[in-house]
């Protein structure tokens, strides 16, 4: 699910968090110091390091910075390079490699002023990875598990009000697959199993675009199952939530269907 409005401005924030250093004398790292990482000073190792992500060349940049780190452990440099690694690597679309530098730095540093960024990047790495509805959704749970933790931890930084949007769009998410799959049973005609799913879109995802439909899908199920009261209320909260939709349309035509 990558967006294409969320690349840049993840690209503007990583730039900030160099524009300290970004002062310092650039440098011109050799070929041979950028490949085959002979020890380098840590302002011509790190510079080269920003040379590349400026080039958009992510893997070597990370690759780069993750040597900053290695030679020059104790420098002030290193705890910027470990998040500079981790931008690249979700620049890369290496999205295992970006969480891992990400919780190494929260792990070193969980107290420093970086440390919501280092968070905001974990919930993009996991963003980026979610798939359709027709799919595991093991990693879209993880997106907003790792959401969430941002938003309760840092709630008034400007990538806690961006979660709280990609929240939104998660939580959708993962009641359309509740409904594909109940869709599913009701296409088999299972119509119990097919209950349970679109009783959780109502109870758990009741704020999502799917809500209406799932409680005309109950409905159906109830019926089906001769459990006409149960129907009548799924109905009836329709009504009430949604009731100029094609939903509510559907479940009053069948409620018709099955006088009492």
């Amino acid at each position: 699910m990558r967006i294409s409005a969320m690349k840049p401005a993840a690209l503007l924030i990583g730039v900030a968090l160099i524009a300290p250093l970004a002062g310092c004398a650039r440098g011109s790292a050799s070929s041979k110091a950028d490949t085959n990482y002979v020890a380098s000073d840590v302002n011509t190792l790190y510079n080269a390091a920003k040379d590349r992500l400026d080039r958009k060349q992510y893997k070597m940049a990370a690759a780069l910075f993750d040597e900053v780190e290695r030679q020059h452990p104790y420098s002030p440099w290193a705890r910027r390079a470990q998040l500079m690694s981790a931008f690249s690597y979700y620049a890369a679309r290496q999205y295992n490699e970006s969480i891992q530098s990400a919780q190494r730095f929260l792990a070193i540093h969980p107290g420093n002023k970086d440390a919501p960024y280092a968070y905001y990047l974990i919930a993009l790495d996991y963003y980026e990875q979610i798939t359709d509805v027709t799919r595991d959704q093991k990693i879209t749970q993880q997106a907003l598990n790792a959401l969430g933790e941002l938003t309760r931890r840092y709630p008034d930084t400007r990538y806690a009000a961006d979660a709280r949007l990609k929240i939104d769009l998660v939580r959708d998410h993962l009641a359309g697959k509740e409904m594909e799959i109940g869709r599913f049973y009701q296409r088999r005609a299972q119509w119990l199993a097919a209950s349970v799913r679109f009783r959780n879109v109502v109870d758990e995802y009741d704020t999502t675009t799917h809500a209406p439909e799932a409680l005309m899908r109950l409905t159906e199920s109830y019926l089906a199952l001769g459990m006409r009261e149960e129907a009548k209320k799924a109905a009836a909260v329709l009504g009430n939530n949604y009731p100029g939709t094609k939903w509510y349309e559907r479940a009053y035509e069948l409620m018709q269907k099955y006088p009492a």
